[in-house]
C-alpha cells in the first residue's frame, strides 16, 4: 500500500480467497455482523463489509496475506500462525496477533519413520545425527517446507548435525524416497504421517497452530483505517463476549440492591438494572451458580438468554492494537 497523503486511505482487511479458510474466516465475520459482499461476485478479489463504511476487503492467498501485513499492505488479515511464524523473521515487531479464530488446526511437527523404534525424543534424534555425521560423514537431512521454524526450533534444542531439504512437494514422502531422514511438516490428524509410516516424536511438536486475526503495525494507518477498525473490532470483541457469556433475568420483588450486587460478584457476573426484575451478565461457565444463587434469594422467574453480541466499555482487541499504533479515535 502507497503511503496515504490525504489521511483518507480505508481500512484493508485481508482473507483467504478460497477453500475452507475462506469459509471459515466468511462464517466468523458474520458472527460479528461482517456480511462480506464480493464485488463482481463469487470470482471478484475485492469486497467490502456490508453496511460498515471505509472498509476494503482482499482476497488473497493464505500465504500472501502474510506477505501483505508483514509489508503493510493490509491492515487486518486472517491467515495460520505457522505462516506467520515462518515467513516473518521478526513477527513480534511487524504484526500484532490479535485474537485466535478456532478453526484451521494444525500442528508443525518433527516426524521419523515408525523403524526407529529407539527414537522416541529430540535427545534421541540428535544421538541419531550425531552418529550418522561420525559413522558416515553425512549430516542427518530434514525435508520441510518450514525452513525458518525448524531452524530456530533445532537451536533452541542444540542439534547441529542436521541439513534441510527444501520440500516442494508431498514432504512424508521423502523418508519412504530415500530423499531425508526425518521431516518438519503440518499435520490436522497425523493420519497422512501413519500412512507413510512416520512417527511425531514425543517432544517434536514444534507449533500448535490455529488461524489467527492479525493486525499489521507496519501499514498506514490513517485517521480513516484507525475509526473503521474501532469498528470492526467493536463488533468482533462483541460476539467474543456473548459467545463465553450469558444473559440472565430475573423477578425481584423487595430485593436488596446491594445484597444482589454481592451475589452477582461472588458468580462473577455483572447487575444490570433493578426495580421489579434485575439483569445480569454472566460467563457461561458460571451461570447455574448465579440462577441457583438467585433462586436461593428468592427471585422468580429467572431467565437465561444466548446474547448475539455483548458491547462493553473496553475492547481487549482494540485496546491491543492500539498499544502497537497508538489511539484508533
Amino acid at each position: 500500500m502507497s503511503p496515504d497523503v490525504t489521511g483518507a486511505g480505508p481500512l484493508v482487511v485481508a482473507i483467504p480467497s478460497k477453500g475452507r479458510l475462506q469459509e471459515n474466516a466468511s462464517a466468523f465475520f458474520a458472527r460479528a455482523g461482517l456480511r462480506i459482499v464480493q464485488d463482481g461476485g463469487a470470482r471478484g478479489y475485492r469486497g467490502a463489509f456490508a453496511g460498515v463504511p471505509d472498509v476494503e476487503v482482499l482476497f488473497v492467498s493464505a500465504s500472501e496475506i502474510v506477505t501483505q501485513l508483514a509489508e503493510g499492505g493490509a491492515h487486518l488479515g486472517v491467515t495460520g500462525e505457522d505462516l506467520i511464524r515462518e515467513y516473518v523473521a521478526d513477527a513480534e515487531r511487524r504484526v500484532e496477533l490479535l485474537t485466535p479464530l478456532g478453526f484451521g488446526h494444525a500442528d508443525v511437527v518433527v516426524a521419523v519413520p515408525k523403524a526407529w523404534i529407539d527414537v522416541r525424543t529430540l535427545a534421541d534424534l540428535d544421538d541419531v545425527a550425531a552418529d550418522m555425521r561420525a559413522r558416515r560423514g553425512k549430516r542427518m537431512r530434514i525435508a520441510t517446507k518450514y525452513v525458518n521454524l525448524t531452524r530456530s526450533f533445532f537451536a533452541r534444542h542444540g542439534i547441529v548435525d542436521y541439513r534441510i531439504v527444501e520440500s516442494l512437494g508431498a514432504t512424508e514422502g521423502t523418508p519412504a524416497a530415500g530423499t531425508a531422514e526425518a521431516i518438519v511438516d503440518i499435520t490436522t490428524t497425523g493420519a497422512t504421517l501413519v500412512a507413510n509410516g512416520l512417527k511425531v516424536l514425543d517432544d517434536g511438536v514444534i507449533l500448535k497452530s490455529e488461524a489467527q486475526f492479525v493486525a499489521s503495525v507496519s501499514a498506514d494507518w490513517t485517521p480513516r483505517a484507525r475509526r473503521a477498525a474501532r469498528a470492526v473490532l467493536a463488533r468482533i470483541a462483541a460476539e467474543e463476549e456473548a459467545r463465553v457469556s450469558r444473559t440472565v433475568r430475573a423477578r425481584v420483588p423487595g430485593a436488596d440492591h446491594a445484597a444482589l450486587s454481592a451475589l452477582a460478584a461472588g458468580c462473577g457476573a455483572r447487575l444490570g438494572g433493578l426495580a421489579e426484575t434485575a439483569g445480569f451478565i454472566c460467563a457461561k461457565s458460571r451461570v447455574y451458580d448465579l440462577v441457583e444463587a438467585l433462586q436461593a434469594a428468592g427471585a422468580e422467574d429467572v431467565v437465561v438468554h444466548a446474547a448475539e453480541a455483548i458491547f462493553r466499555r473496553d475492547n481487549p482487541l482494540a485496546e491491543r492494537l492500539a498499544a502497537r499504533i497508538g489511539p484508533l479515535a
